[in-house]
């Protein structure tokens, strides 16, 4: 199904968070339908702590999903191999400003892996909103959490994408690498020798065109694919949208 535009008429009557908290849920139960191993779970629409928020969460709940195997030592889930990242950038966290965002999961012995943030009009429409989704994604990758940002907000421009590696000091490239104003990212940060190294995979999205299907990260080595087309097509046919 073309990315429509939900912003603007005639979609524009339709309400936005109603939609947002849907593909969510899509996004989120397409991944634990079909790509996430044993031992790894995706929920929509969690809160983690007391102020992080994330469209959709994939958890790790068991040692034994880092290697695949089910409860009788089956293999759960087929390797997918990304592209390889068209931009790497050099990070040095400890030259950040400390970010007040922490993540824990201890009552339920779960730790998160990945989460996929869906821009909304809100975290666009003022600076302290803008700082607080740039902070909220910059702790997801400290912490070692993949990160997925789908904007297709067409109401208000801001790229999140160059503002967060300009707080990376990424470099002019790295800014440039998303010039689009729709667009979905995937970024994960991993030790590369005595560095650490945050690799992304830019997408330009359009009206009118099918969405893409994004790597999400669960560690080091395993990957899963997101199907951001899927997951968009069923909320609008949910929301009897097209």
């Amino acid at each position: 199904m073309p990315l429509l535009d939900h912003f603007h008429p005639p979609l524009d009557r339709r309400n936005w968070e109603s939609f947002h908290g849907g593909w969510g849920f899509q996004l989120a139960g397409q991944l634990n339908t079909r790509p996430l191993p044993y031992g790894f779970i995706a929920e929509g629409n969690v809160h983690i702590g007391i102020v992080v928020a994330a469209d959709v969460a994939a958890f790790e709940e068991d040692a034994d999903a880092r290697t695949g195997a089910g409860p009788n030592g089956a293999v759960a889930t087929q390797v997918w191999a990304p592209p390889q990242p068209p931009l790497l950038v050099p990070v040095d966290f400890a030259s950040l400003e400390t970010f007040e965002i922490r993540i824990y999961d201890q009552d339920r012995a779960r730790t998160l892996v990945a989460a996929v943030e869906l821009v909304s009009p809100g975290n666009k429409d003022r600076p302290e909103h803008r700082r607080a989704f740039l902070d909220k994604c910059a702790a997801y990758l400290r912490e070692g959490v993949s990160v997925i940002v789908v904007d297709i907000v067409t109401s208000r421009r801001h790229n999140f994408h160059a503002a967060l590696m300009e707080l990376f000091n990424g470099g002019e490239a790295a800014v440039r690498a998303v010039t689009s104003d729709l667009y979905a990212v995937a970024y994960r940060v991993r030790p590369v020798g005595t560095r650490t190294q945050m690799e992304a995979w830019p997408t330009a999205l359009a009206l009118g065109e099918p969405l893409p299907t994004m790597p999400l990260w669960l560690t080091e080595s395993l990957c899963v694919p997101l199907d951001l087309e899927a997951g968009y097509r069923e909320a609008c046919r949910y929301a009897a949208i097209g």
